[in-house]
């Protein structure tokens, strides 16, 4: 959220973090991780239970204890919560970046990859080049089709249409694929209406980066994490359907290590006795 509160007040949103964590404890992280953007406590999970997301599979006598499941509401200015971003998983969490291309169709300064072939052009990119553990980031490709060409939408039982897909890894898990809303095109030549894609349209896929010790041996070599696919699909124009193209793609990220430093020992969350709860 810090990298990405400039794009969110461009937006008209303002950024706020709330917590479950002591005073001292979010002025010992802010200070050293350089957080600018307001860390609110609730140490008695009071705005947490208004939210209905206090972990209530945490006992009250556990140092966890009021501790929310972890995830991000769009809030208008009248306090009504117009979207919500949480995962199942506690370790998974949607990133800025993907929330920001969900609201908005904001594409973050990645870097990107160009592709032209005779049919069509696109870039692919990603919402992240730097991840870490259990980050939710979006992979996408946004398309250029010349005048009067079209490639055929997903469900199409006749025609060979668009397909992205990854390769299949450990070290990352694939989400659904998400295609636009296809238009109708009337053929002429074989006098039949079919989806299509025409003109610009983007393809966008979610990935979840894994957890527990799978990275590892990347993190410990040179954190290089490669995503590997292929996009597929078959172009036509109004007088040719054109062969079927397979191409392949790669996206290079950066993986890091989530910060688990502690705080300083005196200001630690402490375990409730049993005979006191919360």
């Amino acid at each position: 959220m810090q990298q990405n509160a400039n794009r969110f007040r461009q937006q008209g949103l303002g950024v706020v973090v709330i917590t479950y964590d002591s005073v001292e404890i979010l002025r010992d992280f802010s200070t050293r991780r350089n957080i600018t953007i307001p860390l609110l406590s609730d140490p008695k999970s009071e705005m947490i239970r208004a939210f209905g997301i206090l972990n209530t599979s945490v006992p009250p006598t556990h140092l966890w204890y009021g501790v929310p499941y972890p995830g991000t509401f769009i809030v208008d200015q009248n306090g009504v919560v117009k979207s919500k971003y949480f995962e199942d998983l506690y370790s998974e969490r949607y990133s800025a970046p993907t929330i920001l291309l969900r609201e908005f169709g904001s594409v973050s300064g990645t870097r990107q990859t160009t592709v032209e072939t005779k049919h069509l052009r696109f870039n692919y990119h990603s919402t992240h080049d730097v991840v870490h553990p259990g980050l939710r980031l979006t992979l996408g490709a946004d398309f250029q089709l010349p005048p009067k060409m079209h490639v055929y939408a997903p469900g199409n039982q006749n025609y060979i249409s668009i397909r992205l897909e990854l390769d299949a890894s450990p070290n990352y898990k694939a989400l659904p694929v998400q295609y636009p809303k296809a238009e109708i095109l009337y053929l002429s030549a074989i006098k039949e209406r079919v989806p299509v894609y025409q003109g610009r349209f983007r393809v966008t896929q979610d990935i979840t980066i894994a957890t527990g010790s799978v990275l590892q041996p990347i993190i410990a070599s040179n954190g290089e994490l490669k995503i590997s696919g292929k996009l597929r699909y078959q172009a036509c124009d109004d007088q040719i359907c054109y062969l079927p193209e397979t191409l392949p793609l790669e996206w290079t990220l950066k993986v890091e290590s989530l910060d688990r430093e502690r705080v300083p020992e005196p200001i630690q969350h402490k375990p409730v006795p049993a005979t006191e709860g919360r």
